[in-house]
């Protein structure tokens, strides 16, 4: 598969905030990442490595707005066949396909599923046409509209706190590299707790910043981005997602290096052994709601 570039706004000036540390409350951090035009702080309590201060949540969302809302959508659409393939092996890897037969057959309705950050909608309509309702969020929009009009998908515009769900309606909730982009990660995987069934799946992937790739090249780490916020490990992903109330039943990582970075025989490799010991550049939870808090 041909490499992707990530996505990222410009290093633009922005009105930012200090914030406590989202995970533990603690305002103790450290230095972690100094990039070109932003940097990245640790904490000192819990070690959850997040640009700090921080942009505000009205410049965040604006970064999707009229100014770059069409460039991201041509952004998508270049690259929604190779973003459709990586979706469908995160989930194969998070066991998605084990239990994908008995949620849809132990339901006299086909169950939903809500994509957040479902950009033009790929991966909700193919879960469509394998028998689920089909439900995404997306703060870009153009893309939403893309998914709604082309695609005849439900999509609302906004954001998970925006979008006001009901109580204990979603069956499997995903999140592919979204929460790192987002001001409040707290409030995000509160409320997808809040919306999700009880004995409801979350599939929720990001960045690995204790992975072989960010250990290697620091701040040259092709995640240590403007548009990421919040860099997780997989010790504090697992903590936040703890901390809301999920069981996390399986992790799971991969990608050793990027094209272009090592010969391919070295990087095959290295993406073998990422894979095998779980240091990967990308992490995947799959967690599951198991009461009702």
């Amino acid at each position: 598969m041909r490499d992707i570039k990530t996505w990222s706004t410009p290093v633009i000036h922005e009105q930012k905030q200090r914030v406590p540390c989202i995970l533990c409350g603690s305002d103790s951090f450290e230095p972690a990442l100094d990039c070109e035009g932003f940097s990245y702080v640790r904490c000192r309590v819990c070690s959850l490595v997040q640009q700090n201060p921080q942009p505000r949540r009205e410049a965040i969302e604006a970064r999707y707005g009229d100014h770059s809302s069409q460039a991201y959508l041509e952004y998508e659409l270049a690259n929604e066949g190779a973003f459709l393939t990586l979706q469908q092996k995160g989930l194969a890897d998070g066991g998605f396909f084990e239990l994908e037969p008995d949620i849809l057959r132990q339901q006299a309705e086909p169950p939903l599923v809500l994509d957040i950050g479902c950009a033009t909608g790929a991966l909700l309509e193919w879960l469509r046409d394998r028998g689920w309702d089909c439900l995404g969020v997306e703060l870009c929009g153009p893309a939403a509209d893309y998914a709604r009009k082309v695609r005849n998908l439900n999509i609302i515009t906004g954001t998970i706190e925006s979008a006001k769900l009901s109580d204990n309606s979603v069956t499997v909730a995903l999140a592919s590299h979204v929460i790192e982009h987002v001001n409040n990660p707290k409030t995000f995987v509160s409320e997808i707790y809040r919306c999700l069934k009880v004995g409801g799946y979350f599939y929720i992937t990001t960045p690995n910043i204790d992975g072989f790739q960010a250990r290697l090249f620091g701040s040259r780490w092709r995640s240590a981005i403007f548009d990421h916020l919040y860099l997780f490990s997989k010790k504090t992903l697992r903590a936040l997602l703890e901390d809301a109330g999920f069981i996390v039943e399986k992790t799971v990582s991969w990608g050793g290096l990027a094209r272009g970075t090592a010969p391919g025989p070295i990087k095959n490799m290295a993406d073998r052994l990422a894979k095998q010991f779980n240091w990967g550049d990308v992490v995947l939870m799959r967690c599951r709601k198991v009461s009702a808090q």
